[in-house]
């Protein structure tokens, strides 16, 4: 366990620094190589850790999801994370080094299958896209922010020496409509926090936004970013039962015709593609972190809208990770009503969004 006194000698020391130094030693770091073209790599999200029950429990990672996906030839898993899964929102500076050890796990496996392993913070001290809201908040409490920094630098120290060709960190997951100033302090604090314990770690920070605003001013960092292919909205969350509304939208096509607005092709490449070429051009890679289309929408649709998604992407050189691999936006156990499923290693597998994934991705 990471107990408060601990902590309290690792904080005076980085208060010694101050919040001016840790942006100049941070900003002054030149990017890696793997930082500023990354591999374009293709694969999955895996949800064991996405949620903790009320005991901090989360079921551990799958090694048959490993070996599913190194048997189609995908080589990237995106592990979205709650800190309640190995902590408390009541003690949060106290870390349980015992519930890490799924974790190891999947990187393991990650070696094992040749799989890169991706660790997400979906939900850090002081903030989560997604409901309840944490008592502090990581943009304004200093409180909350050195939780968070203490949680990545004990990822940090725990994984040094694992190469970043087979681990990375993606810092926090879809940070809201935030002043960017604000946004920037936090990772520039949290980048130096990991660089302390490892000075090589590739490190990932999502777009503002939810992911889908490149932060040009992070391009000094030597850090990647993460975008996300969740636009049009109507086509990825038709019906989605956490998007007030989605139940009200008609069924969408592809292009899809809306009343005031028409989304295509050249609409994904000119809104989702473009703004994101300026920051590649600094000299930053970029990931398509979560992407993907809901149960729900008309599978003709989704493949449709899919491929001109992946072939952008391609042109351009990016990889992705599907959220997710199974369950109601993946290839396995989607529950979708309009389809005919292939059995597979006791799944029911979706063998047209494999095959376009294969055949374009």
């Amino acid at each position: 366990m990471i107990n408060r006194r601990s902590f309290l000698r690792t904080a005076a020391g980085v208060a010694a620094i101050g919040l001016s130094g840790r942006r100049l030693l941070a900003q002054e770091a030149k990017p890696a190589s793997l930082a500023g073209k990354l591999p374009r790599w293709r694969g999955f999200n895996l949800l064991e850790k996405f949620t903790a029950r009320r005991d901090g429990s989360a079921p551990a990672y799958k090694e048959e999801d490993f070996g599913i996906l190194a048997e189609w030839g995908f080589d990237f898993v995106r592990l979205p994370m709650s800190y309640l899964c190995w902590s408390t929102v009541t003690d949060w500076l106290n870390i349980d080094q015992s519930k890490l050890l799924d974790i190891d796990k999947a990187i393991e496996l990650g070696k094992q299958y040749k799989v890169h392993v991706n660790l997400n913070m979906h939900r850090a001290p002081g903030y989560c896209v997604n409901p309840p809201k944490e008592p502090k908040d990581l943009f304004t409490d200093p409180e909350a922010l050195d939780a968070c920094a203490t949680h990545w630098r004990t990822f940090a120290a725990r994984y040094k020496g694992i190469p970043s060709t087979q681990l990375s960190f993606d810092l926090l997951n879809e940070p809201s409509d935030i002043p960017e100033e604000k946004y920037i302090a936090v990772i520039t604090r949290l980048v130096q926090e990991i660089r302390a314990a490892d000075p090589n770690r590739l490190i990932i920070a999502d777009g503002l936004k939810w992911g889908t605003k490149p932060v040009l001013g992070l391009a000094g960092l030597g850090i990647a970013q993460s975008t996300r292919g969740y636009a049009p909205m109507q086509i990825s969350h038709f019906r989605a039962n956490w998007i007030t509304g989605s139940d009200k939208w008609a069924a969408p096509t592809w292009p899809l015709k809306l009343e005031t607005e028409t989304w295509d092709r050249q609409r994904l490449l000119r809104q989702n593609i473009e703004p994101w070429k300026a920051l590649a051009a600094k000299g930053v890679g970029v990931h398509v972190g979560e992407w993907g289309a809901f149960q729900y929408t008309p599978h003709d649709v989704a493949l449709a809208w899919m491929r001109d998604c992946l072939e952008l992407w391609k042109e351009v050189g990016w990889g992705w990770s599907m959220w997710n691999l199974r369950g109601g936006f993946g290839l396995l156990d989607s529950n979708r009503s309009d389809i005919a499923y292939e059995s597979h290693r006791g799944h029911k597998l979706d063998r047209k969004m494999l095959e376009l994934l294969k055949e374009v991705g």
